[in-house]
């Protein structure tokens, strides 16, 4: 059952008890009003989903109650509450904007079903709005079976149970919103909405606004009342994808949610609670930023609750075949090009390769590949020139290996004309394969180099 927030609008006070109890007794955070002003009052200070609206109350009536709701921005499902003489008022109310209507005394059980309709119906347009946005976004969907891979899933399936927020590393195009998603998809929150958010991709007033929503005039351009994606996570999961770039003012901001799970849209100045798991995402060191004062100490404590790094493809060639044929078999059906299939010469440069962009430029070659492929064979001479400029010719490598073995000696080589580049310098090394220095000096001593 989908639960929300509930305000109970009534003057009388016996009616209004009943109605709040028994809206806790089915699992709704409840709050009342008398009259008509202190249902503006509570409708100013919180977000509510529903609202239960006597029509006749001294004072503003229902209907003028209605309208100041709907002229102040108010995005609740209004549900009027009338005596059995007041039907018309009822169908006025209706066509000023009332989702629906029920007649005094309410029937609980009518009055149940009609809220978990407006509640639900709230669900469904925000899961759909997440799946338009995830259809648009498509990414990959495997991120490979190499040892490395696999442990690193079984320990996102055992994270994904809980509600924590996850810190999620490594190289730009490394998979990480694939992995955000497999965390959502393991998750009690599944049938709940996934919501991205590019944190380096918008100017820092656009990221708060979009994060957190915006009132209508909070700034030249804000024509109305904009929810933000938090709360179109709400039930779901909310993944910020490039985190480390958040300026330090908002950082102070996302803290204050994580913390409380509360905030206030820009302009605004009533409260909103959002129940949402975040999963953070990002390819800068952020304990380099926190020591430098570039990121929150506490705020990165927060947010790597559960850390999980994802290796770039260069640690896991093993991987490339699967994913390359992945790739191959989702292009080849959106362009309806029937069966492709790699040339075993084209399979080798891409395994061979460094991808230094990771999981996106092997998309993005594979892609290239079967649009430009005239036939169903996937040729070396599709391949995008930086894989080819230099690459050693096929009949060059060795062909009597075993499929490891040729993988161990291409990436002795590799690593040996890094080093001898560099003169020999481990740090020049690292910095230009884009290694940790750590992670190069075991590898050289694994390769006894």
């Amino acid at each position: 059952m989908v639960t929300g927030n509930v305000l109970v609008v009534d003057d009388d006070e016996q009616i209004r008890q009943a109605l709040v109890d028994r809206l806790g007794h089915w699992g709704h955070r409840a709050a009342q009003a008398k009259d008509g002003d202190e249902a503006m009052k509570a409708a100013s200070a919180a977000e509510f989903d529903v609202v239960l609206l006597d029509l006749l109350m001294p004072g503003r009536n229902g209907l003028e109650v209605l309208r100041d709701l709907k002229q102040a921005g108010c995005t609740a499902d209004v549900v009027v509450l009338t005596a059995q003489g007041s039907i018309e008022s009822a169908v006025e109310a209706i066509r000023g904007g009332a989702a629906d209507f029920l007649t005094k005394p309410a029937d609980f059980s009518l009055l149940k079903a009609v809220i978990d309709r407006l509640l639900e119906q709230r669900r469904l347009v925000r899961v759909n709005q997440s799946l338009v946005e995830r259809v648009q976004s498509a990414g990959p969907v495997v991120l490979g079976s190499s040892a490395g891979m696999k442990q690193l899933l079984e320990t996102a399936s055992r994270a994904a149970q809980g509600t924590t927020t996850i810190l999620l590393t490594g190289e730009s195009g490394s998979g990480k919103q694939v992995l955000a998603e497999y965390l959502h998809a393991q998750s009690p929150r599944h049938a709940g909405p996934f919501v991205y958010l590019n944190c380096v991709a918008l100017s820092d007033e656009l990221i708060e606004s979009t994060l957190f929503g915006h009132e209508r005039g909070a700034f030249t351009g804000a024509v109305s009342r904009k929810e933000g994606r938090l709360e179109a996570a709400a039930g779901g999961t909310a993944f910020l994808d490039e985190v480390g770039d958040v300026s330090p003012r908002l950082q102070a901001k996302l803290l204050h949610f994580l913390e409380s799970g509360e905030f206030e849209r820009v302009g605004g100045t009533r409260t909103i609670r959002v129940d949402c798991r975040v999963i953070a995402a990002t390819n800068r060191d952020l304990e380099a930023a926190v020591r430098e004062g570039a990121f929150r100490e506490d705020l990165y404590f927060r947010l790597n609750v559960i850390g999980l790094r994802i290796p770039p493809l260069r640690e896991r060639t093993e991987d490339i075949p699967e994913l390359a044929e992945a790739f191959l078999a989702r292009f080849a059906a959106e362009l309806r090009r029937g069966a492709l299939r790699f040339a075993p010469e084209t399979l080798g440069i891409l395994t061979r390769y460094a991808w230094p962009g990771n999981v996106r430029q092997l998309r993005n070659a594979v892609e290239r590949m079967a649009v430009l492929a005239p036939g169903e064979i996937l040729t070396p001479d599709l391949l995008p020139p930086e894989l080819t400029d230099g690459a050693p010719a096929s009949d060059a490598e060795p062909t009597d290996l075993p499929f490891k073995d040729a993988v161990h000696e291409f990436r002795k080589r590799y690593l040996a004309r890094a080093l001898r580049d560099a003169g020999g310098n481990q740090r020049v090394a690292a910095e230009r394969l884009g290694l940790q220095r750590t992670f190069l000096n075991r590898l050289i001593r694994t390769y006894g180099l």
